[in-house]
């Protein structure tokens, strides 16, 4: 988890810690426009088959926007409060990503500060993943009866990660400078988060160690394999299928609903749809001839 400085675009950072790291497979989950600043989550190996995961989750930035003309504060907290829910969130033509109509969805948008001198609003928004911010400031510009403008965009949350577990560039740098170096892995490890980090919000349905070597060559979970699973959890949900040590082995939709599994005894109880763990990680229990 990075902390994004201002200039450089997502897809840059992400090949500046690829080179860095000198591994082939890293992306990134979420796109920073380049005067954006903040949060930006790296995923290396296994973990970018979670990309669409990262991508989904929820965000949170700090926007500050600055008005034409002088505006009434009462008028500006008012019409930000009116886009909280559903809104159409077209994505200006600065925009890094594709340009289409489509609707997000803002938990809440509070005013931090305001300064009518300066004509400058700080705002804090919860937001749905893809959502445009500099969208926001041109409908309150249309609201309030001044063009409004994003001058600065700080994403503090993405997901289940926040600003405060975020490394700069040169903090991996150096931590990746002292393992190789002296052997010592202590800041690179406060640095890289296991993948098991990514899926906390996750239902879980935890699984005997007998049953992940199966799972890990992409096998369907069966009702014997299981220990436990999250109570309440519906089918057709996604979860997360982990060890008794809290390894991640899958994500698999579930196929009944958990409340019913002290029930059954048999059959099929939840299919893969991306494998997490490398195989071997556990010993092959079945032969050929099974």
């Amino acid at each position: 988890l990075v902390n994004k400085p201002r200039g450089p675009t997502s897809h840059q950072l992400a090949s500046w810690a690829r080179n860095l790291l000198g591994i082939k497979k890293l992306g990134h989950g979420g796109t920073l426009d380049p005067f954006a600043t903040g949060v930006l989550t790296l995923l290396c190996g296994r973990a970018t088959r979670l990309t669409d995961i990262v991508l989904a989750g929820e965000k949170r930035y700090v926007g500050v926007m600055r008005f034409s003309k002088e505006v009434n504060e009462d008028k500006v907290i008012t019409s930000l409060s009116s886009l909280v829910g559903r809104s159409y969130n077209v994505p200006p033509k600065e925009s890094a990503v594709k340009v289409r109509v489509r609707s997000r969805i803002f938990n809440s948008i509070k005013v931090l500060d305001f300064d009518s001198k300066s004509r400058i609003v700080v705002v804090e928004i919860d937001c749905e993943a893809g959502t445009y911010i500099r969208t926001l400031a041109r409908d309150l510009g249309l609201m309030v009866g001044s063009n409004c403008e994003l001058i600065e965009l700080h994403r503090t949350k993405a997901g289940t990660f926040d600003s405060s577990m975020a490394c700069t560039m040169q903090q991996l740098t150096d931590a990746l400078h002292v393992y190789r170096e002296h052997g010592d892995e202590r800041g690179l490890r406060r640095i890289i988060c296991p993948i098991e980090r990514l899926l906390t919000h996750l239902p879980k349905v935890v699984i005997k160690d007998g049953a992940a070597a199966a799972l890990s060559h992409g096998a369907t979970l069966a009702r014997p394999g299981i220990v436990k699973a999250s109570a309440g959890t519906k089918a057709g949900s996604t979860v997360l299928i982990e060890t008794l040590k809290g390894e991640a082995v899958s994500i698999a939709e579930l196929t009944v609903d958990s409340d019913a599994l002290p029930e059954i005894d048999s059959g099929e109880i939840a299919i893969p749809k991306s494998v997490l763990m490398s195989p071997g990680t556990y010993p092959q229990t079945w032969t050929k001839s099974n």
